[in-house]
């Protein structure tokens, strides 16, 4: 089969390395792909919301399955740009419908979802400039913390812990009244700050059925002991200790199971994956957010811990023969840890040699690319995050260690990473 990973991130070189292990897989694509996808097929200077660009070349390469890995493609349809053409239509697309993966592109339509249909998440209101003061009385009388977050997608920005009602206040104002987040906050959800331990679980359905992928948590701060500003992810580990039997049944019963039987009653179209983002205190799981797509950098760490065929489990997908497969987990741990140009999440520069990475580095883990680029026969940063290096080992400890050690035969001017990763756990 030929396939077309649309993408340029981490989780897209973990896709290309786990799709090229298939042996179904004949030619990779990557749209637009980083100098770590480059070593696993064929990048395509494309956007990733270049939809008709994309048809384009999925013609010209006779591409017979699309997978989609970032979330601005699926939020804006691609979904449905391929199965209205009748010259793509053949072609397996794996990710939600424009209409289902409203789940992630609006944060109210999310919460509207999951109280329709009995998911346990935390208590919300939604305000729009229609309805400001209401808001605003809202927030006085709230209960501290107090999360506000933008409806639309703002690049993982648009979440805001306030800890005191002013600052609450001052921020509704900017997001509705001075457009902070532009379109993504014409509306702006405001709910109950949860407590306890958050963490992944990830789902692969066929609109019909489901099967569980290995679970993670990320590690969101940019300094060490989780401080500072939020960032995309500066690494990631699986397992998690307490995610149990019991605790997996509560997460079947009370949220996945409800979520993928909503989406039928309410014929929202959806084979691919769901994010569940979960808070946990006492054993008892409660939904943050929901994704339409895997995470970066969890997936970094599940396509190691996931020993099935990764086309096979797609093409059970888009077949919607789901019922058939049974997912196989390596029971090692694994670590990524994320090499971050100097001043991110803030002002960074951009084409900074790395060097190391055409040594010969221990084959106890592998450099996935997030910000990189090929130029003139080298590899430079091009983004804020530019590797996740991740690791097997014995324990969380053991994988981070290893997962260290490789990042430190690497370097560019400025690397930063964080050495903690996994520190709860060790």
């Amino acid at each position: 089969m030929n396939i077309l990973l649309i993408g340029s991130g981490g989780r897209e070189h973990s896709f290309a390395w786990k799709l090229k292990q298939s042996p179904r897989c004949e030619n990779l694509f990557i749209a637009p792909g980083n100098a770590g996808t480059a070593l696993c097929g064929t990048n395509l200077p494309i956007g990733v919301t270049d939809f008709a660009a994309m048809g384009a070349a999925c013609i010209t390469h006779e591409i017979d399955m699309v997978l989609v890995g970032p979330e601005e493609p699926l939020v804006k349809g691609i979904y449905d740009h391929f199965k209205n053409d009748p010259a793509l239509e053949h072609i397996h697309v794996i990710g939600p419908s424009k209409a289902a993966a409203q789940l992630e592109g609006s944060k109210a339509f999310a919460k509207d979802f999951m109280q329709r249909h009995h998911i346990p998440t935390a208590a919300y209101r939604e305000f729009s400039v229609d309805n400001y003061a209401e808001g605003i009385e809202y927030i006085r009388n709230h209960s501290l913390p107090i999360v506000l977050k933008a409806d639309g997608l703002a690049a993982g920005k648009g979440v805001l812990i306030c800890m005191n009602h002013l600052e609450a206040i001052a921020e509704f104002e900017l997001m509705l009244h001075r457009a902070k987040f532009g379109e993504a906050g014409k509306r702006v959800v405001v709910e109950a700050f949860l407590k306890g331990i958050e963490l992944s679980m990830f789902v692969l359905t066929d609109g019909r059925d489901y099967v569980l992928l290995p679970e993670a948590k990320d590690y969101k701060r940019v300094g060490v002991g989780d401080s500072g500003l939020n960032t995309g992810g500066m690494g990631a580990v699986s397992p998690l200790p307490f995610v149990d039997e019991a605790f997996i049944q509560k997460v079947k019963e009370r949220i996945i199971e409800p979520t993928i039987k909503g989406l039928k009653e309410e014929a929202l179209e959806y084979k691919g994956f769901i994010f569940l983002g979960l808070m946990t205190e006492n054993g008892e799981p409660q939904v943050i957010e929901y994704n339409c797509r895997m995470g970066d950098p969890e997936t970094e760490v599940v396509m190691l811990r996931t020993k099935n065929d990764l086309l096979e489990l797609l093409l059970a997908t888009s077949r919607q023969g789901l019922n058939e497969v049974v997912v196989e987990t390596d029971e090692r741990a694994v670590a990524t840890v994320v090499a971050v140009s100097g001043g991110y999440p803030g002002d960074y520069e951009k084409n900074k040699e790395i060097s190391g990475l055409d040594d010969n580095l221990p084959d106890s883990g592998i450099v996935f690319h997030s910000g990189t680029l090929q130029k003139d026969g080298k590899v430079v940063t091009n983004g804020g995050r530019v590797l996740a290096v991740t690791a097997y080992g014995e324990n969380i400890t053991e994988a981070v260690e290893q997962s260290v050690y490789l990042l430190e035969q690497l370097h560019f001017d400025d690397m930063y990473y964080r050495t903690d990763i996994g520190y709860e756990f060790k």
